[in-house]
């Protein structure tokens, strides 16, 4: 995947060595799905890549705010947020970011004897909707882990636990309803307060409205922020900007990722103002924090 010349701000990505990829291609775990590279894009602007030669690998991506488009077999479709889709290996295509809104993706290129089975029906945007069940901050999750081992070298067992990852990760699409209900949320879906946290938590990378937050829930904005401030003793946005610096606080404890990074992995563009945020909530700047965290 080709990038604008001066990258895209928060960006990160990795290309794996052909030596590497090869060692994944001869060994009999690996060579059923493994990756060969992986990206993360905030706010892609201009972000295009046009590849008339086919190339072997499979190009996943997932968008998960704004939008974008892609061709393929003289079709285009458009992607929105919450929407992912797999081109096929071995066929030209194109892609890029929405000039006005444009998307924010997750993206691994990847091959393997299993790649075709897990790419099925991914040549079609398919939607992964906020929910009470939806897992989105687990899947997320998954794709840190992913890159943050791989990002910690190519040793053997590296590479083994990164593609096991991976394959979980792709079958967390592939049989979604499976993935849903596996999960041992005991929350009442009806309670309208709990719905907006859980629907927050797995929306922290984007700015969300009040009228977004109380139409999940199905009341008005009014009604809504009344009783959510009732039950949490917080306005509904001043809980999802502490929902947002908890996050923060755990990138900044647990990667190495910088604070520019961390900042739109939380959806906020402005580093000024998500220093003054992070100060407000938690005493200290992101970059005293990090210090302390280190000392």
């Amino acid at each position: 995947m080709i990038k604008r010349k001066d990258g895209f701000s928060g960006e990160r990505a990795l290309v794996l060595p052909q030596s590497i990829i090869h060692e994944m291609e001869e060994d009999p775990i690996s060579s059923i799905l493994y990756i060969t590279d992986i990206g993360y894009y905030p706010k892609a602007w201009h972000h295009f890549r046009e590849r008339p030669e086919p190339i072997s690998q499979f190009v996943f991506i997932y968008c998960i705010e704004g939008a974008g488009w892609y061709q393929i077999d003289g079709q285009e479709y458009a992607v929105t947020a919450n929407q992912y889709f797999i081109l096929p290996a071995g066929q030209p295509h194109a892609y890029g970011a929405d000039e006005s809104d444009p998307w924010t993706i997750y993206w691994i290129h990847f091959k393997g004897k299993f790649a075709s089975h897990f790419a099925k029906q991914g040549i079609r945007p398919t939607e992964i909707k906020p929910s009470t069940h939806s897992r989105i901050s687990n899947r997320i999750d998954m794709f840190e882990e992913i890159f943050k081992v791989l990002e910690m070298g190519y040793s053997h067992d590296n590479l083994l636990y990164a593609h096991s990852i991976f394959y979980h990760y792709l079958g967390t699409l592939r049989y979604l309803q499976p993935y849903r209900d596996a999960s041992n949320h005991e929350a009442d879906k009806n309670d309208p307060v709990t719905a907006a946290i859980y629907f927050m938590k797995e929306n922290l990378e984007k700015k969300l409205m009040l009228q977004e937050i109380a139409r999940h829930t199905g009341y008005s904005p009014s009604h809504f922020s009344l009783l959510f401030s009732q039950r949490t003793g917080y306005a509904p946005l001043a809980y999802f900007n502490q929902l947002k610096i908890q996050q923060a606080c755990q990138l900044l404890d647990f990667t190495d990722m910088k604070i520019n990074q961390v900042c739109h992995k939380i959806g906020i563009d402005d580093t000024y103002y998500f220093s003054r945020l992070f100060s407000k909530i938690m005493g200290i700047s992101p970059r005293e924090y990090k210090k302390k965290k280190k000392g």
